[in-house]
C-alpha cells in the first residue's frame, strides 16, 4: 500500500543550487520515497547532469519551468473604492445614490462589507451592511437600478474614483 502524499506545488528554485528557475528553463522533477513518505525536489538541467549517475529517485521527470503570471492589478483598489464609499455616504447626496449602491455591491464581493438586513419602508427599501473588519454599520437606499443604467453609474465611479487619486 502506498503512502500518502501531500501533493507539492513545483518549486521556483533548484533545490541542490538554490538558483531561480528562468522562464522556459529545462528542469527535473525527483521524487524520493522515504518512510515519512515521498519528497519531492525540483532541480536545474545543470544540476541533474552533475548527480544523474549517484541517485536513485523512485520517480523523476523533465519538464519546462513556466513562470507564474504575474497578478493582475486590481480594477479599483478595494481602499480606494472603500473611501469614496464613505465620502459618499458623508455627503448624503441624492445624485449619487446609484454610485453608493454600486459600491457598496463592491466591497460585499471582496468581502469588506457584509448585508446583515434589507428593510423597506415609506422611503424605499434599504440594505444594512457590516463593514467585516470594524463592525461600522452602513445604510445604503436600493436605486432599483436597471441594466441599461449600470454603464453610466460605472463611468460615475471611475471618474470619481479618478478625482479621488488626484
Amino acid at each position: 500500500m502506498l503512502s500518502e502524499w501531500e501533493i507539492k506545488a513545483r518549486s521556483r528554485h533548484c533545490a541542490r543550487t538554490e538558483e531561480a528557475f528562468e522562464d522556459g528553463a529545462t528542469i527535473y522533477t525527483l521524487l524520493f520515497r522515504e518512510r515519512a513518505g515521498f519528497r519531492r525536489e525540483d532541480i536545474s538541467e545543470t544540476a541533474w547532469l552533475q548527480i544523474k549517475e549517484g541517485v536513485a529517485p523512485f520517480s523523476f521527470w523533465k519538464s519546462k519551468f513556466q513562470a507564474p503570471p504575474a497578478a493582475a492589478p486590481e480594477p479599483m483598489p478595494k481602499e480606494s473604492v472603500e473611501e469614496l464609499l464613505r465620502r459618499l455616504v458623508s455627503e448624503d447626496l441624492p445624485e449619487q445614490l446609484n454610485a453608493r449602491y454600486v459600491l457598496a455591491i463592491l466591497l460585499e464581493r471582496k468581502r469588506t462589507l457584509k448585508q446583515v438586513d434589507m428593510r423597506e419602508s415609506a422611503e424605499g427599501k434599504f440594505l444594512i451592511y457590516e463593514h467585516v473588519k470594524t463592525g461600522e454599520a452602513f445604510i445604503i437606499p436600493d436605486p432599483q437600478l436597471r441594466l441599461d443604467q449600470i454603464d453610466t453609474v460605472q463611468q460615475e465611479i471611475y471618474s470619481l474614483l479618478a478625482r479621488e487619486k488626484t
